[in-house]
């Protein structure tokens, strides 16, 4: 679906939810989540979108587990006519409606597979919560600390990459997205081109258009991206910047081969570029041991490092630090100073109380068996219910497996179908940073309890054999 469509749709439910909210009485009920998808053909994160517009305006109040209600109309206030807006604002941004749909919460009864973070059964809740008491009883914590970030947590992340990287090269973020937008805003200017995998990270697409770069795309396999071909578009755009996940790469989960590795470097350095290593997914390798980091290779900086904790311990652990070396890593510090000045210092301190305490060895190892859990009761349910999809090699790690949809397969439709059985899924083409070369699916293991993939599955396969 593109943003227009999508558009199109929230305006469309927009549109009744304020019909019913100007007409019926205060206090009624709106039609459920479900019965507008029904209504109007599209996903639950459309509905949802529309209704937090609605609310944000005032004309219906949400409760959670219960439904949307009427608001209170108050005759003093004046009916306010807010349609000037768009017409001062102009065209929203490339890639925003896609990102928040995404990132939605889908409604309780719903089962999802396409959630981006691991399941509250996999979260070391306790633990994180232990950590955060110790830190707000510290006085230091609500301190103002160094901008780019307390040293003995960014020792932890450079000693955690290994290579040349040190404690001074890393700057602490707010997780990994916001780490993303101060590497392109900090490393390139609007109008540079931007490398990608292909296909990539949604979130990196929409980071580097909102930073004004050409994003183009560069072809992947299983093996990671293709060198020739990376090395061809070097010469041919004269791009500086080169985004890739090495590790579980997201969508498709491949890993970069080992044969492969030393000549994605030369290619970068003979090209005088960066690469911006996207590491998430360290701690989520299921089966084998992991490669090292690609900084972990690089002799002459130019490697620029950025790991979250976000995806591998909890949502709300919004902490990742972005390494380099050399004018880079002083350009991403005052680049990051731009966004919010520093991570809270609570954050700081109970992120390094856990990841240097007993209970992070812990939680890798549980979620290592949980994530392979439930990505063998996905893998079933495909085999039982959606042969056809059953993709041909196992993902090793990551959250996510990449199915192949047929040709004839609108997988726009699909996702749209699904969503009104109650099944979230992610279509493909938000994923290619240009034109898609087949239809796609992305489910994801890791966000949703090993039991509910069976029925989530059955769902998708009645939903596919509908469209």
């Amino acid at each position: 679906m593109n943003d227009d469509n999508a558009s199109g749709s929230v305006i469309e439910v927009l549109r009744e939810i304020r019909a019913h909210a100007r007409e019926g009485p205060p206090g009624a009920r709106l039609p459920s989540v479900r019965t507008l998808v029904e209504r109007h053909r599209v996903s639950p994160l459309t509905v949802q979108a529309a209704i937090r517009t609605a609310s944000a305006e005032g004309l219906i109040d949400v409760q959670p587990g219960r439904g949307s209600y009427i608001a209170a109309r108050h005759a003093e206030t004046p009916t306010a006519d807010l349609s000037w807006q768009p017409v001062a604002l102009g065209p929203g941004r490339q890639g925003e409606e896609v990102l928040s749909s995404l990132l939605a919460v889908p409604p309780e009864r719903a089962i999802t597979l396409s959630s981006g973070y691991i399941d509250s059964a996999l979260q070391p809740v306790s633990a994180l919560g232990s950590a955060l008491a110790r830190a707000a009883r510290q006085p230091a914590s609500w301190a103002r600390g160094p901008i780019e970030g307390r040293h003995d947590l960014r020792d932890w992340f450079a000693r955690e990459v290994g290579g040349a990287l040190r404690a001074g090269d890393m700057t602490i973020c707010s997780g990994g997205q916001p780490a993303l937008a101060t590497a392109f805003r900090g490393l390139a200017a609007p109008g540079d081109v931007l490398l990608v995998e292909s296909p990539t990270y949604l979130g990196a697409i929409a980071a580097g258009r909102d930073a004004g770069l050409r994003v183009v795309p560069v072809p992947a396999d299983a093996e990671g991206v293709r060198p020739d071909l990376l090395a061809a578009a070097f010469r041919r755009t004269g791009a500086k910047l080169f985004y890739c996940q090495p590790l579980h790469a997201n969508p498709h989960g491949g890993t970069l081969a080992p044969s492969r590795r030393a000549d994605v470097l030369a290619a970068t350095s003979d090209a005088g570029a960066f690469i911006i290593e996207d590491d998430y997914a360290r701690g989520q390798t299921i089966d084998g041991t992991p490669p090292p980091p690609l900084a972990a290779d690089d002799t002459d900086g130019h490697v620029v490092y950025l790991r979250s904790l976000t995806k591998v311990v909890a949502p709300g652990l919004r902490v990742a630090a972005i390494g380099a070396r050399g004018v880079a890593g002083t350009r991403l510090r005052t680049a990051r100073v731009l966004d919010d000045f520093f991570v809270a210092g609570p954050l700081q301190v109970a992120t390094i109380d856990f990841v240097t305490s007993p209970a992070w060895r812990r939680h890798l190892t549980a979620l290592r068996s949980g994530l392979r859990t439930r990505r063998d009761a996905l893998l079933r349910a495909l085999h039982t219910h959606l042969p056809e999809l059953a993709p041909e090699r196992v993902p090793r790690g990551g959250l996510h497996v990449w199915l192949r949809l047929p040709d004839d397969v609108d997988e726009a439709a699909l996702v749209t179908t699904a969503a009104a059985r109650d099944v979230v899924v992610f279509g493909g083409r938000p994923w290619f940073a240009a034109e898609a070369p087949a239809p796609y699916l992305r489910l994801s293991f890791g966000g949703a309890p090993a039991d509910s993939y069976d029925e989530g599955v059955r769902r998708l396969s009645a939903a596919f054999n509908s469209v």
